[in-house]
C-alpha cells in the first residue's frame, strides 16, 4: 500500500470509529430515556385507573342518591 492510500484508510477508520462512539452514547441515552418514560406511562396508567374506580363509585352513589 503507497502512504498516501494508508492515510486515507486511516482517516476513514478515524471518522467511521467517531461515529461508531456517536451513535453508540445516542443509543445509550435514548435507551435511558426509553426507561424513564415507561416508567412514567406506568404511573399514569396506575393513577388513571385510580381516579377511573374514584369516579365509578361517585356514580354509584349517585345513582343510590338518586333512586332513594
Amino acid at each position: 500500500m503507497q502512504p498516501l492510500e494508508t492515510d486515507q484508510l486511516e482517516q476513514q477508520l478515524d471518522a467511521l470509529l467517531s461515529r461508531y462512539q456517536t451513535l453508540r452514547d445516542e443509543n445509550k441515552q435514548l435507551r435511558s430515556s426509553e426507561s424513564s418514560l415507561q416508567d412514567e406511562r406506568s404511573k399514569l396508567l396506575e393513577k388513571n385507573e385510580l381516579a377511573t374506580g374514584k369516579i365509578e363509585a361517585m356514580i354509584i352513589r349517585l345513582k343510590a342518591m338518586e333512586s332513594k
